[in-house]
């Protein structure tokens, strides 16, 4: 086996069904520009600060890490980590403990003085970064624990000024004791203990290096980006707010020290607000070329594949949808914090309806657990059965009268208006009042639904919200349950972005830390459908639905390779033949 972490975890992960083939075996061409279509805008540009999936297809052309994946129509390559910046995925050495790394040599920063090489201290300055006191990034958690003195530099950076000066002294000045910097091109990673799935998290566009001149600026701040430097195959030439992001081929970058990307358009124009049925006649009058974070209609899906329409395909990637349910906040006297109510929210809702809504079973499959289709740990079962997933009514009626409430009770649900956002928000609201709640529909704007509703924590204390819609995908192919449980489902007393309502569970918890060290696949399969029936018996969320992304480009696009980890097609791998 090619690498020392269990690379049959990532059997059975992501697959692809494409209707006709979208890459064609046809000469490369360099040239022109791509233009990528979404309704909101790309909203972070540093890889150290939370953000939406969607961003993961910006950061693929505008950064690199030390491992990634490639795009690819072969669903195991997809999901097979690469060297991407280091120039090979290493073997883990002192049983497991050790990982080293050597840098890729021609891979350079476009700095203000010209391209410069990549070195170890920009790795370790990227790690640093994730636990700034200003925006801390959601995945720190995952190496806080794993990462020897990890979880102490984070600790004193916490006690920091969050001032872009007070940050540099304190990342200049200290280190993480277990990332080493022997020489330039080598830098070591020393675990706590053996985890079979670090060398997935290295994928990870917040693992991204970072060059000494950020530390300049706040993270994500206007000066960040407007003082952008990048190591990818593009970088920013010009951004205006809510409107459009310009990327240009980033002159310090080559392709012969990249094995993933090729950069064969010289420019990408992500453009935001256009809508869904807008973008569609874009992308079939050649208008448009890709879009961003539009879900294909379902209507415009069968349409298209009745037609036998080659620039469609459908990508399972451990999508799914959710309804968080608020337990920190004091409306309704605390309503929500009995498992009771929690588990008739889980027996109304009709989960067959919210499948039609999506497009139907080749789109969707109701989604019982946390963990969907395709990621280890998912498995068939059904805590809260009703006939044909279309909801139980009644039994949710009992179980909110004997919680005490048998006038049932009042609900506000935010929803992200955006897409598919307001049909499903109706189809979850009728199903819940039929079984006793009434339910407050509160229409969001899509660029204020997760950064400035849901993932403040002061909303959710306040009452703002007691119900939320909301998505998840993993953070990488393959063996992700990790990405999944500990973003959402852990609390350690530092409120999470994700969590949205500090959910945490110590057996749970417990069961999870045996899932992440066993080498046993197998093992670890049973472990995590055991962390799976114990969140669901006291349910944080009501799952809805494992969903497929659907793909479609325009007419002018050629060599359109899936990217898993972005879910969508690879910006910097496509060219143009117009």
């Amino acid at each position: 086996m090619k690498h020392s972490f269990p690379a049959t975890l990532i059997l059975g992960g992501i697959t692809l069904a494409l209707l006709g083939s979208a890459a064609h075996a046809q000469e490369a061409v360099t040239g022109g520009t791509l233009r990528v279509l979404g309704t909101a805008e790309v909203d972070r540009f540093d890889t150290a600060t939370p953000a939406t999936a969607n961003v993961g297809k910006f950061f693929r052309a505008t950064t690199r890490q030390l491992i990634s994946f490639a795009a690819s129509t072969d669903p195991q390559e997809q999901i097979e980590p690469q060297g991407d910046l280091a120039d090979a995925v290493p073997t883990a050495t002192n049983d497991g403990l050790t990982y080293t790394f050597t840098l890729r040599q021609g891979a350079n920063w476009d700095a203000p003085d010209g391209p410069r090489q990549l070195v170890s201290a920009d790795v370790e300055r990227g790690m640093k970064r994730l636990c700034n006191p200003f925006i801390p990034a959601p995945a720190v958690t995952y190496f806080e624990d794993m990462v020897v003195g990890f979880a102490e530099f984070c600790a004193g950076f916490a006690e920091i000024e969050p001032s872009a000066e007070a940050m540099k002294a304190y990342i200049e000045e200290n280190d993480i004791s277990g990332i080493e910097t022997p020489s330039d091109d080598t830098v070591v990673f020393n675990l706590n203990y053996a985890a079979n799935d670090f060398v997935y998290l290295l994928t990870l566009p917040v693992t991204t290096p970072a060059p000494i001149e950020v530390l300049d600026y706040l993270p994500d701040s206007p000066e960040y980006r407007e003082n952008f430097i990048s190591i990818g195959a593009y970088t920013v030439e010009s951004y205006v707010p809510d409107t459009m992001v310009r990327l240009v081929r980033n002159p310090a970058w080559n392709v012969e020290s990249d094995p993933l990307r090729n950069a064969y358009v010289d420019a990408i124009e992500i453009v935001a607000g256009v809508q869904p049925d807008a973008a569609m006649q874009q992308l079939q009058s050649g208008d448009g070329d890709m879009l961003y974070d539009i879900t294909v209609p379902p209507v415009t899906v069968q349409m298209l594949s009745m037609q036998g329409d080659e620039k469609i395909s459908t990508l399972a990637q451990g999508t799914s949808r959710m309804i968080w349910i608020n337990t920190v906040s004091e409306n309704n006297d605390g309503a929500l914090r009995n498992p009771l109510v929690r588990q008739a929210l889980n027996y109304a809702v009709n989960k067959a309806a919210v499948v039609q809504q999506m497009g139907g079973p080749e789109f969707a499959t109701p989604l019982n657990g946390i963990f969907p289709l395709g990621i280890l740990g998912h498995h068939e079962f059904e805590p809260y059965p009703t006939p044909n997933s279309e909801g139980n009514p009644e039994k949710a009626r009992e179980l909110l009268a004997e919680a005490g409430y048998p006038d049932g009770l009042s609900l506000k649900m935010p929803f992200r208006n955006a897409g598919t956002g307001a049909a499903e928000a109706q189809v979850l609201q009728a199903s819940l009042e039929e079984a006793g709640f009434t339910v407050e529909l509160v229409p969001t704007p899509a660029s204020d639904f997760y950064p400035r509703l849901i993932t403040n924590f002061d909303n959710a204390l306040n009452g703002v919200w007691d119900l939320v819609p909301s998505g998840w995908s993993p953070d990488w192919p393959g063996g992700a349950a990790r990405s999944i449980f500990q973003p959402q489902y852990t609390y350690d007393g530092t409120h999470g972005t994700f969590n949205f309502s500090d959910y945490n569970n110590e057996e749970a918890n417990a069961v999870a830390e045996r899932a992440l060290t066993t080498s046993d696949l197998a093992e670890a399969e049973t472990l995590w459908n055991e962390v799976d029936t114990i969140v669901m018996a006291d349910p944080p969320t009501v799952p809805l639905i494992s969903q497929t992304t659907v793909l479609y480009h325009g007419v002018a696009v050629e060599n359109f390779l899936p990217y898993v980890a972005g879910g969508s097609g690879d910006w910097t791998n496509v060219w143009l033949n117009r």
